[in-house]
């Protein structure tokens, strides 16, 4: 064996370093940034309003659009996923779906905005209803290796947190402009009247996006060695996953908590356009007390990682998130009050946007534990069969609630029904569903605690050793890689 071998036999031991570099987490953020934009304004914020308010499309047609939608949403994340398990490239599995998709998930996006069948209500619906499927589909494709690297880049709970940090810390800016963007754009006094300079920036939004994306998956790494294992067929894969009791746990919390970040986030245009009457750049400061304060504590919250675990922070979050949003419903359109309340929802964000990701992770670990195998696009995948729907049903009820309240998309003043029922709409339902959300984690979820970090240090062994013989088998065929090498001149302290 060469002196890199004999190198790593003596590396393979009970510790293990994981400290990424410092490229590779910024990359890791800089990629959920240019998706988030695009997926937040796309599917979240700015899709709904455009259609309903300044096309003119009824909230039924909406609704109907967004149910229709929720099937093909929930199909093809797993399809997708399992698809991508099978994936075996020089640059990877992960990486070139990443690096090449991004092109398309930019021009899916632009399509959005201009509507191409025709003005009518049926039109407009069959316009809508086409271009969630097309961008959705490229959504999924990028937004699976997003979901999957995390679980492959590192293993134990305070990396992944660590990651999640700059994945909260850079990937919220995507969010942020994302949000800010069309409530700057679309909140104008004349309601039915499209701001000239929307369009544009959307276009300019989505090669910025894409060109960030693009250049990013250069400085991402995946598990090599994974793509030597034999996957599952597509039922079996399917079968394996639902045997998982903790995927089960971390769904029956994640469909409730998707929802309530659903409706916060695509709603809360309504909410400051009709509720506390605020339009152009005055608009998007409720988003900026909720992003800094949730930005903040973030790093507050990663440190307590290290001494209460996920669940608990998790959980933690949560309750604030929701006790800041029942604030929020009986505020009115105090704005003091509002403020106020936000505050504490923007606190409790940052734990719940922190710690998502690294809770996943574990799920696929424990998974790892199961059978042997790495599957984090399947567990993506699967993930999103269950909590997809999950935004569709969202959307459809928030404008549902309204249009039983008396919201008429042509009025620039709402009467006070309609007022109430974007309150309940917005603040209410979220903090519900975030309640139902802590108690489902807190009930059934058990990846926690010292056992369970002791099973996870028995993994990080079995990883490496899985690392070391594909090492072994690249020197034998004389295929070395030169990020191998790096990897394990890092792991001998050569940083």
């Amino acid at each position: 064996m060469t002196d890199l071998g004999n190198s790593m036999d003596e590396s393979f031991n009970v510790n293990f370093d994981e400290r990424l570099p410092f490229k590779s987490k910024m990359a890791f953020g800089l990629s959920q940034a240019s998706i988030n934009i695009l997926q937040i304004i796309a599917l979240g914020s700015a899709i709904t309003f455009y259609y309903n308010v300044k096309l003119g499309l009824s909230e039924e047609w909406i609704s109907l659009a967004w149910l229709l939608f929720a099937f093909w949403n929930a199909i093809n994340d797993p399809l997708f996923g399992i698809l991508q398990e099978r994936i075996d490239t020089d640059t990877g599995r992960r990486i070139p779906v990443l690096r090449y998709g991004a092109l398309f998930y930019s021009l899916t996006f632009i399509i959005c905005w201009f509507p191409f069948i025709g003005s009518t209500q049926i039109a407009l619906f069959w316009n809508l209803l086409l271009v969630l499927f097309l961008f959705d589909s490229m959504f999924t494709m990028v937004g699976l290796v997003i979901t999957a690297l995390p679980a492959e880049m590192c293993i134990t709970q305070e990396a992944r947190s660590n990651l999640s940090l700059y994945n909260v810390i850079v990937g919220s800016i995507g969010a942020l402009m994302a949000m800010i963007l069309p409530l700057i754009l679309l909140t104008e006094e004349a309601s039915t009247e499209l701001n000239p300079l929307f369009k544009p920036v959307m276009v300019v939004v989505a090669i910025v996006a894409g060109t960030v994306l693009f250049l990013s998956s250069y400085a991402l790494t995946e598990n090599e060695y994974a793509r030597t294992e034999e996957p599952m067929g597509f039922i079996e894969s399917i079968i394996e996953t639902v045997k998982n009791k903790e995927f089960l746990a971390f769904e029956a919390m994640n469909f409730f908590h998707e929802m309530a970040f659903t409706i916060v986030l695509g709603s809360m245009i309504y909410f400051v356009q009709f509720v506390v009457v605020l339009q152009g750049f005055l608009a998007s400061i409720p988003l900026f007390v909720v992003f800094i304060l949730m930005l903040v504590f973030s790093i507050l919250a990663d440190r307590m990682v290290k001494q209460r675990g996920l669940k608990q922070v998790y959980i933690i979050g949560l309750m604030l998130a929701s006790t800041g949003l029942i604030f929020l419903f009986f505020s009115g359109s105090w704005l003091v009050a509002v403020m106020l309340s936000l505050v504490v929802v923007g606190i409790g964000f940052a734990p719940v946007t922190l710690i998502w990701s690294p809770l996943l992770a574990d799920v696929i670990d424990h998974d790892e534990i199961l059978t042997g195998k790495r599957r984090e696009t399947t567990y993506a995948g699967m993930n999103a069969l269950i909590t997809k729907p999950a935004i569709s049903i969202a959307n459809a009820l928030f404008l549902l609630v309204i249009s039983a309240f008396g919201f008429d998309n042509t009025l620039n003043v709402q009467p006070e029904s309609a007022i109430f029922g974007i309150q309940l709409g917005f603040a209410l339902i979220p903090a519900i569903c975030f309640i139902i959300s802590a108690a489902a984690l807190w009930k059934w979820y058990t990846l926690d605690g010292e056992e369970w970090i002791a099973k996870k240090t028995e993994l990080g062994k079995i990883r490496l050793q899985k690392e070391k013989e594909y090492i072994e088998q690249l020197q034998r065929e004389g295929k070395i890689s030169k990020v191998y090498q790096k990897l394990y001149r890092d792991s001998q302290g050569e940083k």
